[in-house]
């Protein structure tokens, strides 16, 4: 292991921070809700978005919070996806 090794580790993010992060510096784009499951007391949601001709598919697990509003989250629901604009990948819904 050399000394720029050092410096170029990855530094974990917890799920907090990664989403304090997209909410400051995230750009928005539409998506829509594919399906959702329910697995225990959780609920997952699987979301599309398309940027620059590329679709991305994720999921997130909704808090309690955003259970409440179930035809928000519906399937075939048109929602705002927060992106990091130098990871395309990295999203999540508002």
């Amino acid at each position: 292991m050399g000394l720029f090794d050092t410096f170029r580790r990855k530094q974990i993010v917890t799920e907090h921070e990664r989403r304090s992060f997209l909410m400051k510096h995230g750009r928005i784009t539409e998506g829509h809700i594919l399906d959702s499951d329910e697995t225990g007391d959780d609920e997952i949601v699987f979301y599309l978005y398309t940027l620059n001709g590329v679709d991305f598919e994720s999921s997130e697990r909704l808090d309690h919070e955003r259970r409440r509003d179930r035809l928000k989250y519906a399937p075939g629901q048109k929602v705002n996806v927060r992106f990091d604009p130098k990871n395309q990948g990295n999203s999540i819904l508002e």
